[in-house]
C-alpha cells in the first residue's frame, strides 16, 4: 500500500490546525496606511562603521540590567540609568573601566525607561509599568508628576526631555499595550500613542499629538522652537513646533532611518543621535503591509514565544535639519535603546544586555562610504 496517504494527512493536519488558530484568534491587526510606508530606496549615510562591537567597552557588566535610557549630569560627572529591575542606577565613569562605580539610587518599583535632567538637581523619569511621569529629587524622594491626560491614562510612559523653561514633554508610546505586550502594538498597526506636555508650575498636562504610531524618544531642539520625537514601527521621526508662526504643527524631522528609532538625544554640538534596536528587514516590510501576517505572527508570540530576528543595530547621528552624517552599526549588536556623547565617548543603553556600551569615536571613527 502506498505512505502518500499518510504523508499527505501529516502534513495536512498542521495546515488545519493552523487555519483554525487563526479563526479562533481574536487579535485583529488593521492595515497601516498607505501613506505612512516607505517605499524610498536605503538611506544614504555619508560615513559609518560597521564594527561597533570591535572597539566597544562594557561598562558595569551584570550590575546594569538592561539600562534602557543614558542621562548625563555634567555637573557632577554622574550618568543616570534606569534598568529592567526597577532601580535608577548611577553611574561614575573613569578612563579605565574597571574603576566605574555603579550605585543602587532610586527603586521605582517599576519599569523606569526614559531619563532627563532637571533644572534644581532633580531626574525626571518615565516609568513604563507604572504609567507615571516621576520627579526624583537630588536626595532621591519620589514625586508622581502625573499619570494622565484628558482623562486617559498612560500605559507606557517611554521617553522625556526638559525645555529650558522648565516644560516637560514626553511620550506614552501606547495607551493600550505596556511595556511587556510592546511587540502587539506593532503588530495590530494602530496608533495608539501621544506626544505630551506636562507643565511644573500649574500641573497640567496636555496632549499634543495623538494617533501616533508608539511614540518614542523625545528631545527638545537646542533653539527651544521644536520637539523631535520618534514613531518607531514607522522608521522616522517627526517635529513638533512649541513655539513661532508654526506653533503646534508638526513636520517629518527625518525618515526611511536604517532602523527602528528608539530614544533620540541632542549632543550640544549640533547633532542628534538616533539609537536603533534591530536595522530594517524585509519581513518587517511586508508584515507592515499585509495584516493577516501581522495576525499569524501575533498568535506565534501568543503561543510560541517572540523571535529574536533583530540584527544590526547601533546609532545615527544627524544634523539639526535631520540629514544623516555618521553610522555606527554591528551585525551582531542588537537592542540599543539610547545614545549620549559625552566627551569623545558615546555611551550606549540596551533593552537587552546587562551592560551600557562605550565607544570611543576618536579612535573608532564612522568613515566616509564610497
Amino acid at each position: 500500500m502506498s505512505s502518500w496517504p499518510i504523508s499527505f494527512i501529516s502534513l495536512l493536519i498542521p495546515v488545519i490546525l493552523g487555519t483554525v488558530f487563526y479563526q479562533l484568534e481574536n487579535f485583529d491587526p488593521d492595515s497601516y496606511p498607505a501613506h505612512v510606508l516607505s517605499t524610498d530606496p536605503h538611506m544614504v549615510v555619508p560615513k559609518r562603521n560597521n564594527q561597533m562591537l570591535r572597539g566597544s567597552e562594557k561598562i558595569g557588566v551584570d550590575q546594569l540590567l538592561s539600562p534602557e535610557d543614558v542621562a548625563y549630569d555634567q555637573n557632577s560627572g554622574v550618568i543616570y540609568t534606569g534598568c529592567v529591575d526597577g532601580w535608577v542606577k548611577k553611574v561614575t565613569v573613569n578612563e579605565s573601566v574597571a574603576d566605574t562605580k555603579v550605585e543602587d539610587w532610586v527603586f521605582t518599583g517599576g519599569r523606569p525607561l526614559g531619563l532627563a535632567l532637571g533644572h534644581h538637581g532633580e531626574i525626571i523619569v518615565a516609568d513604563a509599568d507604572k504609567g507615571l511621569l516621576l520627579n526624583v529629587t537630588s536626595e532621591g524622594e519620589i514625586k508622581v508628576l502625573t499619570e494622565e491626560a484628558e482623562g486617559l491614562k498612560f500605559k507606557l510612559a517611554d521617553a522625556v526631555d526638559v525645555a529650558e523653561d522648565g516644560m516637560i514633554y514626553f511620550s506614552d508610546a501606547s495607551y493600550k499595550y505596556n511595556f511587556k505586550d510592546y511587540i502587539y502594538d506593532f503588530l495590530e498597526g494602530r496608533p495608539y500613542g501621544r506626544l505630551l506636555s506636562y507643565d511644573p508650575s500649574t500641573k497640567q498636562t496636555k496632549m499634543l499629538v495623538s494617533d501616533l504610531y508608539f511614540a518614542n524618544g523625545v528631545a527638545v531642539s537646542p533653539d527651544q522652537n521644536s520637539v523631535i520625537f520618534c514613531e518607531t514601527p514607522l522608521r522616522k521621526c517627526k517635529k513638533y513646533y512649541i513655539k513661532g508662526e508654526r506653533k503646534g504643527s508638526v513636520d517629518i524631522f527625518v525618515e526611511n532611518l536604517p532602523g527602528f528609532p528608539d530614544n533620540i538625544r541632542y549632543d550640544g554640538e549640533g547633532h542628534y543621535w538616533i539609537a536603533f534596536a534591530t536595522e530594517k528587514t524585509y519581513t518587517w516590510d511586508l508584515a507592515q503591509r499585509y495584516p493577516f501576517i501581522r495576525k499569524i505572527m501575533a498568535i506565534m508570540v501568543k503561543y510560541v514565544g517572540q523571535p529574536h530576528a533583530e540584527k544590526n543595530g547601533g546609532v545615527l547621528s544627524v544634523d539639526l535639519q535631520g540629514n544623516p552624517v555618521e553610522h555606527y552599526c554591528d551585525g551582531d549588536l542588537t537592542m540599543v535603546s539610547s545614545a549620549t556623547k559625552i566627551g569623545d565617548h558615546l555611551y550606549c543603553g540596551s533593552v537587552k544586555s546587562p551592560y551600557m556600551l562605550r565607544l570611543n569615536l576618536k579612535q573608532n571613527p564612522a568613515v566616509q562610504t564610497s
